[in-house]
């Protein structure tokens, strides 16, 4: 692969960011993340809500769409927030001008169209990541430690949930039959990238979906099972779950290993401190205080359970690893290839819940 040019002007200037989409996720996520960066400056955004963003962000220049943004010479970095069935086409024209590129989750449509980014993106020898936030959640960096000191020895089963509860089917198009939607590729991209992160691709993957909720128009369910009989992790049995219909939500991860187990319910507080409007900084920001528990068999015959204080979390490290990218100074914090390697696995799940069986990992 073609090593990544660095921005001339590095270590001089801010690197100038141009957002494609001020919906939830470039509002949300995107905004506020990459704008308390050191080193990044939101230059300019393509939405057709000009009010919205001009309310948010004073000194940014608002433009049309994407071929507008990356019209302008301060412009180096794009960030592409659009619905799904835009992130190639989109990321396709920032590359073409030039531009390093970061696009939301998923990635794509499919493996084909992340195949056809990573490869234009390593010819042009430019950065091309994934906003793979939840690779900086306070849980998931504690759960990583947990795993790294051997605290539950060899695992042998891990779940993973995604659970709420949203009985109402919303008129966006995240939850309309269009392509691009549906809860597999939105909260699955997320759960298979950490199961991935923390014990490599699987052998072989089954999954099932459902359209549970009255209404449903697309998949509001799924639960996906990873098989691990070969290689470092093997023998291993992942869960990923996620459903829209649970008052009482499941453990956010379980862990089971031959020395223990390891539980944390809750989720990581930096989504809903975006939600509510806060902006990433300060002594709370990615604290969270629901803490994780081990539980230890002793030799006595009793168990030992033990507190496990969560390490930190913050988005604003994936911004700052691109940053760093662009600048020469280090990899994307997801990889072109780590991003086309998920798409391929996504699109295995869907042809595993057509077939209703369990397909091998090439």
């Amino acid at each position: 692969m073609s090593q990544i040019e660095p921005a001339r002007d590095a270590g001089t200037s801010p690197i100038g960011v141009g957002l494609v989409g001020y919906g939830f996720a470039g509002q949300t996520f995107h905004a506020p993340v990459l704008a308390a960066v050191p080193g990044l400056r939101l230059a300019a955004v393509a939405s057709s809500q000009p009010d919205k963003v001009r309310r948010d962000w004073p000194q940014a220049a608002v433009v049309p769409d994407v071929h507008a943004l990356v019209a302008r010479q301060d412009v180096k970095l794009v960030v592409v927030a659009t619905p799904n069935a835009q992130h190639h086409p989109a990321a396709r024209a920032a590359l073409l001008a030039g531009r390093h590129v970061v696009v939301d989750k998923p990635f794509t449509l499919d493996a084909a169209e992340a195949r056809d980014l990573a490869a234009m993106a390593a010819h042009l020898r430019r950065v091309l990541s994934v906003y793979q936030n939840r690779r900086f959640d306070a849980d998931f960096l504690t759960l990583r430690e947990v795993l790294a000191r051997g605290r539950v020895g060899r695992p042998v089963y891990f779940e993973s949930h995604f659970d709420r509860y949203r009985p109402g089917v919303r008129e966006r198009w995240r939850e309309q039959d269009v392509p691009g939607a549906g809860l597999w590729v939105d909260l699955g991209s997320h759960l298979l990238d950490q199961a991935v992160q923390l014990f490599g691709r699987p052998d072989t993957l089954q999954l099932d979906t459902a359209k549970l909720r009255d209404g449903a128009r697309v998949e509001d369910h799924f639960h996906a099972l990873l098989r691990y009989e070969s290689g470092a992790a093997a023998p291993l049995r992942v869960a990923l779950h996620a459903t829209a219909l649970a008052a009482h939500p499941a453990p956010r991860y379980l862990l089971h290993g031959t020395l223990g187990s390891y539980v944390k319910h809750g989720v990581d507080p930096q989504e809903d401190a975006l939600r509510a409007g806060g902006r990433p900084g300060g002594e709370d920001w990615g604290v969270d205080v629901r803490e994780g528990e081990l539980a230890l068999p002793q030799d006595d015959g009793s168990m030992r359970v033990e507190a496990v204080p969560n390490l930190r979390g913050d988005y604003t490290r994936f911004y700052a690893a691109v940053r760093d990218a662009i600048l020469g100074r280090g990899a994307a914090p997801v990889t072109a290839d780590e991003a086309v390697d998920l798409m391929e696995l996504l699109d295995l799940g869907r042809r595993s819940a057509r077939e209703g069986r369990a397909l091998a990992v090439r």
